[in-house]
């Protein structure tokens, strides 16, 4: 792949800076956007410019339509363009649905369904134009099963709503070289749990191991190639055959 610009929201920890690293390998421009981890995003950039990418960090809320916007317009500036676009933010939380708050339901959709929408209508004028672009969004390895979920039924919904987003969004894109594909992942050790809390359901998992954040940055790379020009509207389960 030639020298490329990405934008990654959830850039600074786990899947997402495994991505941005890969990249930098690369040479590629990276942006990663965050929330709260700004320790872990410096740290990240840093990373990024000694693996010979160029690295941009920004903080900011995607699930607000105007800084969405004015994020994309930003990287745009700093680098005239922006070829890839994962989206990796996304809240999470446990709770079962007649104790969920109207603010965490909807917390649920405005981090992890809304900011697809956002920056794909921020970004796709750009990419229409060039006649390229690549648009990862990241769903859930049994979100479409559409099967009971009182724990996390927000969450899960919205990530059900991503892969119907990401192939309307491919049936778009494709007549201007655009690809729009999902990735999966199932339990993945990417440190956002405690090995412990891993390690139990090892078992529910049918290739018997925890998936790795390498797992999923391989399919990412595919993904970004040229060898998968032609896939598009894809849902790519990195599961371990759990969740199907």
């Amino acid at each position: 792949m030639k020298e490329r610009v990405a934008l990654i929201t959830g850039g600074a920890k786990g899947i997402g800076r495994g991505i941005a690293l890969d990249l930098a390998a690369q040479k590629w421009k990276i942006a990663i956007c965050y929330r709260t981890s700004e320790t872990e995003a410096q740290k990240t950039s840093l990373a990024i410019t000694e693996r010979g990418g160029q690295a941009m960090a920004v903080r900011c809320d995607v699930s607000d339509p105007v800084a969405a916007k004015n994020l994309v317009a930003q990287v745009e500036q700093q680098w005239g363009q922006i070829d890839v676009l994962i989206n990796g933010a996304g809240p999470y939380h446990r709770i079962n649905l007649f104790e969920e708050t109207v603010e965490g339901w909807n917390e649920m959709f405005d981090g992890n369904l809304h900011p697809i929408f956002y920056l794909a209508q921020a970004i796709a004028p750009g990419m229409k134009a060039r006649k390229f672009g690549r648009i990862i969004n990241f769903g859930m390895a049994n979100a479409d099963q559409m099967i009971s979920q009182p724990d996390v039924t927000a969450h899960y919904i919205a990530k059900a709503g991503i892969l119907i987003l990401t192939r309307t969004l491919a049936k778009l894109l494709a007549p201007h070289g655009i690809t729009v594909n999902a990735i999966s992942p199932g339990f993945i050790d990417s440190g956002s749990a405690p090995p412990e809390e891993l390690a139990g359901v090892t078992k529910r998992i049918p290739a018997g191991y925890i998936g790795t954040v390498d797992d999923t940055v391989a399919a990412v790379r595919y993904l970004l190639s040229d060898e998968a020009r032609y896939v598009n509207g894809a849902n790519i389960q990195i599961s371990g055959a759990w969740g199907i």
